[in-house]
């Protein structure tokens, strides 16, 4: 009795510590000696500490969880499905899973993971389900599956920023059944990825940017009625719609494949582009063979500067340009030759050895092209080349930097200097030199560097030069400069050299140019003044004007308007613009004076004042009517602004012209025909016509 109530005592204990070690909000089940932990949509935002280390089975989907770092799952050995989902965790630590020896199914879908670093799915020795879709992944390391190579069978990395993945490692899942890749960047698949995975059964690339499909036996298990050559080897089911595919004959393998129509597209090129992937015939997946456009025929370079060699080609693939050297090997990258895939080839530093022709080859898959670039190196002069020992100290040709530089252009004699630099500036020096009296030069040499730069700069000169100009120098930089003669060594029958000597000059500083200040405010005065006299005159001009305008605005107004037609007689004053003149009181009866009314009948010559008081002096004689002149002032008082001066001097110049042609005609005409060529008799009515 004691002991059964003592095994009582400890269930109720164990059952109350299990209590215990169940995390706040979440549900701890022990169903057939395995321990679940259900902790999802608990609104965690952090792994509990307190799990209990023998659970099988943990469930933390739907919380806030953002970091996972190696103590959360801490000696939890036997854990075998984890789920992580649908959470907001943006960064696993190394080794954050590294005890977790047995787990099998991990599950860290719907996050936002960016990266996969390579410690940070260390210790998974067993995975068989990696599920990462819809999480924002950009790059995934190398190394990151490489502990569970051999034992994942599920890998899904679906909707995610991936340009390209670790294909390395995915060529080493063996027992892979299920990849999903759709929904990503990915534009390239590296050819034999495929080839080792006999036992995959599903391969979705769905809506990717996949260009082209490289060849792979794995894709022949994708047809329709296929079987499988070994019990061991699967059916594919094959997805790649969405892809903008390049129907050309590199896809003709897939073409010839035996599949139903998934509604794959060509994107490219023009004369396929939209149609159906399936419905193309074969003898339109068609190359262009490569044509090599443009490339480098001849270059000359100065033995140890740099080379660079272009090959451009065109062709549908695009081909690939491979350069072969002059002895027939092709070139790869290396410390000194970097050949890019644009086929630009850079040597960094040529040597002899260098010189001779490189062969540019443009392969496609429908054939290749060839084109010769030839390099000529330009030997520098060294005394000592080849095998044979100079006993001589030998200066080198570019010892700029010993003590030569400073005893070569004094003597002990203290004799003058050999090398002298003038005319310095920011950016050019004069460099002179003596001639060589040692030995027959036929090419001299100037080296110099400076403190901005310490590449060291070469000029050859030739022999009958004893001066040189250096320009694109650098501003405010000190220079040292050496100048070497170079003849033929009888001794050798090779190039030597000989220092002539060594200088050092410093640049002056890059000041802009400055223009003189007089000329400047000169012609700035010059401009002001004249400007000024044109404001003046405007203003001038414009008050002037507004002068006249109101002044003659004030006369138009109390002026009468001047219209119709008017009658000049003697003494006749249309308008009241002229006083009226009184008879001559010697005349006697034979005049006098009558009132001309104005009648319409008698014509526009004839009229008379219109009630203004006008009145005409008449001649006695009735048969014969005086001259007169009409002048219609009601257009110009209409349309023009004028004075009473320049009205009445309008009016006196038409009476004046009437008068004189009128005296002409009289003056020409003899006595008899007076009275008939003009209406005046004498001087009398003349002077009353013209007043």
């Amino acid at each position: 009795m004691e002991r059964l109530l003592l095994v009582q005592l400890l269930m109720v204990g164990s059952t109350l510590a299990q209590i215990e070690a169940c995390p706040f909000h979440c549900v701890c089940q022990n169903l057939s000696e395995s321990l679940s932990t259900l902790c999802a949509n608990k609104g965690l935002l952090f792994i509990p500490p307190n799990i209990d280390r023998r659970t099988v089975e943990l469930r933390l989907a739907d919380n806030f969880i953002r970091v996972v770092e190696s103590p959360d799952f801490l000696n939890m050995s036997g854990l075998v499905d984890l789920t992580l989902s649908r959470n907001t965790i943006d960064t696993i630590r190394p080794f954050a899973f590294g005890d977790l020896e047995s787990l099998r199914s991990l599950h860290l879908d719907g996050n936002r993971l960016t990266e996969i670093g390579e410690e940070a799915l260390r210790g998974m020795l067993n995975l068989q389900h990696l599920i990462l879709n819809n999480n924002q992944l950009v790059d995934i390391s190398v190394a990151a599956f490489d502990d569970f190579l051999l034992t994942i069978e599920d890998l899904d990395l679906s909707y995610n920023n991936l340009h390209t993945v670790p294909w390395e490692g995915i060529q080493g899942m063996l027992f892979l059944h299920t990849l999903n890749l759709d929904h990503n960047l990915i534009d390239f698949i590296m050819e034999g990825t495929f080839a080792e995975l006999y036992k995959l059964s599903r391969l979705d690339m769905t809506s990717n940017r996949l260009y082209t499909l490289p060849p792979d036996p794995v894709f022949a298990r994708s047809q329709i009625g296929v079987v499988s050559p070994t019990p061991y080897t699967s059916t594919l089911v094959l997805s790649f719609g969405g892809n903008p595919l390049h129907c050309n004959c590199e896809l003709l393998w897939l073409r010839r494949l035996a599949r139903e129509d998934d509604m794959e597209t060509c994107a490219s090129p023009p004369q396929v582009a939209g149609r159906y992937f399936w419905s193309v015939p074969e003898d339109e997946f068609t190359c262009e063979p490569p044509l090599i456009t443009r490339h480098t025929h001849k270059l000359w370079i100065l033995e140890g500067q740099r080379a660079t060699l272009r090959c451009r080609a065109i062709g549908d693939p695009e081909p690939v340009i491979h350069w072969v050297s002059p002895d027939d090997k092709i070139i790869s990258n290396s410390s000194r030759t970097v050949s890019f895939r644009n086929g630009t080839l850079d040597i960094l530093v040529t040597t002899i050895r260098d010189d001779g022709a490189y062969t540019c080859i443009a392969i496609n898959a429908a054939g290749e092209s060839t084109a010769v670039v030839d390099l000529k190196i330009i030997p520098l002069p060294h005394r000592g080349n080849g095998s044979i020992t100079v006993l001589q100290q030998d200066p080198g040709s570019s010892d700029i930097a010993t003590s030569a530089k400073t005893s070569a252009n004094a003597t002990e004699g203290g004799s003058e200097r050999k090398v002298e630099v003038s005319d310095v500036t920011a950016t050019s020096a004069l460099v002179r030199w003596g001639a060589d009296k040692s030995a027959y030069a036929w090419m001299y040499q100037i080296q110099y560097n400076s403190t901005v730069d310490e590449t060291l700069i070469y000029r050859i000169i030739p022999a009958s030069s004893r001066h040189f100009v250096l320009k694109h120098l650098v501003p405010s930089a000190d220079y040292d400069l050496c100048v070497l003669a170079i003849f033929d060594d009888t001794a050798t029958s090779l190039a030597a050299t000989h220092l002539l000597g060594c200088t050092q000059f410093s640049t002056g500083e890059a000041y802009p140019d400055c223009h003189s200040l007089h000329a400047h405010f000169l012609g700035g005065t010059l401009t002001v003044i004249v400007g000024g006299i044109i404001v003046v005159t405007l203003l001038v001009f414009t008050v002037v004007m507004m002068v006249k305008y109101k002044v003659c605005s004030s006369a138009h107004g109390s002026l009468p308007k001047v219209t119709n037609v008017y009658s000049q007689t003697n003494g006749g004053h249309p308008n009241g613009l002229l006083p009226q003149r009184t008879p001559p009181k010697e005349r006697g009866p034979k005049h006098r004076r009558v009132r001309v009314k104005a009648a319409r009948s008698e014509g526009p010559e004839h009229r008379t004042g219109d009630g203004m008081g006008g009145v005409a002096w008449r001649s006695p004689v009735p048969a014969k009517t005086k001259r007169s002149s009409s002048l219609d002032m009601g257009d110009i008082s209409a349309n023009a602004c004028y004075s009473y001066a320049k009205r009445l001097s309008f009016m006196w110049t038409k009476r004046s012209q009437s008068v004189h042609g009128m005296l002409v005609q009289c003056a020409a005409a003899p006595e008899g025909d007076a009275k008939r060529l003009g209406p005046f008799l004498n001087a009398d009515e003349l002077e009353e016509s013209v007043v």
